[in-house]
């Protein structure tokens, strides 16, 4: 018995190999962690669709003092298009007639003859609703202004994924999901009280920098405390959770229009977070990276008793050794590395790595360009905005769903290929659709949207794989925030189809996804081979499939 015990604490024993034979990959406790990642995830769904209601365009057209005093009688008279261009079904919103004379027509119907053919620009506006920060701000054919709100709030995430990073190193994956989520809380109301355009730009940004963090920190803390096998489920529940999000803040906005009550009533329920200090545990892996070894065995054993199982006290020993071990090799990892040369050097030394580090890039840009594109445009399509964004929004579960589905049976490059190209044909099909065929143009919307859905699942799966694990956190980070270029430049689509073509943000749509999908035929397929170490077997992938 002796010689059993011997020969068990002398066992390398890993938290995976823990998870795998006595905790469980997945049990109640995992579940329960989920459950509390995956409310956060939903508020950062609220928090990053927001401004697309908040900020929406509202009818407007040209004040005409000819015809009406300051404060308009009605938005569309009778007597409307003998002043106003007519355009489609509707009349133009930002240009009026140059009057003929110099006659008052307030308190009678304007004649045609009172007005010349010549357009001019409103000096004044007349809106239809005061819903949205247009009115307050002013923004009535503005657009470039408009849609620079949306680009300082992805470019807010932009900054704040280094912050958060720093924070959940530092001090905890729990920490920085508290932090970024009552930072986003505080600073969402604060933006209640912005009564200028600058100062409700800069809440936006200033919120997204300190309260954007919390997907990527509960991504890390779910993928630490769940077993290997569960890892890409768990991944896919939690963008289901954010589509929910989304899909929620589609019908709260369409219950409450009005700006600043939407505000109030998305970010004030997110102060929620703060009881996550006594609810929600901390990363094992992270107290054993920092060699708390007491706080991770109280978590251990707390996930054991959640999950109706037995853990030895042999295996938190070898757990305990296994840890310092491996403290001690990557201390001497890093000693090496002072010798080794700069990663940008090895990179150019092995071609096939120099070439993943080019197009991945591209890859990622194109995923965060179109789908960001996609759900910011869809609140301007034909028919009802909220209700256009809400089946956006759900179309994405099935198109994260399917790639996990499809991803261990097919391949990785079919999926990310068949995805990007279905995505670019539903781009071309949309703009070439007859006025008219409202139902098929959503259809055919959704289809996009679910296309590029399945390239968010797969393309995190697919990078990951092409590095070596050495250097795979840094190649990978290189391909991410590059891609962010993406999500700060789609927010102003709209503006480049009102002052280009009203179809020139889904021509740009359908370029980058076919790009993206040619690009991914030239580097190999990673089904079925094993995790990389080293920038020699990453670069002999393709040799050995």
């Amino acid at each position: 018995m002796e010689e059993k015990t011997s020969k068990e604490e002398k066992e390398r024993v890993s938290f995976d190999t823990i998870l795998q034979r006595e905790i469980g990959e997945i049990g109640w406790f995992q579940l329960r962690l989920l459950s509390l990642a995956g409310l956060v995830v939903v508020f950062i769904g609220w928090a990053n669709s927001e401004y697309l209601f908040t900020t929406a365009r509202i009818p407007t057209r040209c004040l005409i003092p000819e015809c009406e005093g300051q404060e308009a009688a009605e938005f569309f008279p009778a007597w409307l298009l003998h002043a106003v261009p007519a355009a489609g079904s509707g009349f133009d919103n930002c240009h009026r007639y140059r009057p003929a004379n110099s006659t008052s027509y307030i308190h009678e119907d304007c004649p045609k003859e009172s007005f010349s053919r010549d357009r001019i620009r409103c000096e004044d506006y007349v809106y239809q609703n005061t819903d949205t920060v247009v009115y307050d701000f002013g923004l009535a054919c503005d657009e470039w202004r408009r849609t620079l709100i949306g680009s300082a709030r992805t470019l807010g995430m932009l900054a704040a994924l280094p912050i958060t990073g720093f924070v959940s190193d530092r001090f905890g994956r729990r920490a920085a999901v508290l932090l970024t989520g009552a930072n986003a809380a505080w600073l969402g109301l604060v933006r209640c009280w912005a009564y200028t355009y600058v100062g409700f730009v800069m809440s936006e940004f200033a919120e997204s920098v300190f309260g954007a963090g919390g997907f990527s920190s509960s991504f890390i803390l779910i993928m630490e405390m769940t077993g290997p096998k569960y890892r890409v489920i768990a991944g896919a529940i939690l963008n289901t959770f954010f589509a929910i999000g989304q899909i929620s803040t589609g019908l709260i906005a369409w219950a409450v229009p009005n700006w600043r009550n939407l505000t109030l009533a998305l970010y004030a329920p997110q102060f929620v977070v703060v009881i996550y200090i006594w609810i929600m545990p901390e990363s094992v892996r992270w107290y054993l990276s920092k060699g708390r070894y007491e706080e991770a065995e109280k978590v251990l054993k707390a996930a054991a008793r959640a999950n109706k199982k037995q853990l030895s006290e042999t295996s938190l020993k070898a757990l305990r050794r296994a840890n310092e071990e491996e403290k001690i090799l990557r201390e001497q990892q890093t000693a090496e590395r002072l010798n080794e040369p700069w990663l940008p050097v090895l990179v150019f030394r092995h071609k096939a790595i120099l070439l993943r580090t080019i197009v991945s890039p591209v890859w990622w840009i194109a995923l965060t360009f179109v789908y960001y594109g996609l759900s910011i445009n869809s609140v301007n399509m034909v028919g009802n905005r909220y209700l256009n964004f809400v089946l956006v929004s759900a179309v994405e579960v099935p198109g994260y769903w399917s790639a996990v589905f499809l991803l261990g049976r097919v391949g990785r490059k079919p999926v990310l290929v068949g995805a990007y190209w279905t995505c670019a044909l539903c781009q071309i099909a949309y703009i070439f659709i007859p006025d008219g065929l409202d139902n098929v143009s959503l259809v055919i919307y959704l289809i996009g949207k679910y296309s590029i859905s399945m390239v968010t699942t797969a393309l995190y799966v697919y990078t990951a794989e092409l590095y070596p694990t050495r250097y795979r956190h840094r190649l990978f980070a290189f391909s991410s925030m590059i891609g962010r270029v993406g999500s700060i430049v789609a927010p102003l689509t709209p503006a480049f189809g009102s002052a280009v073509w009203v179809s020139l943000p889904f021509v740009m749509f359908a370029a980058l996804a076919l790009l993206a999908g040619a690009l991914v035929l030239l580097t190999p397929e990673t089904l079925g081979t094993r995790l990389p170490d080293t920038m020699e077997e990453a670069s002999n992938i393709a040799n050995k499939n």
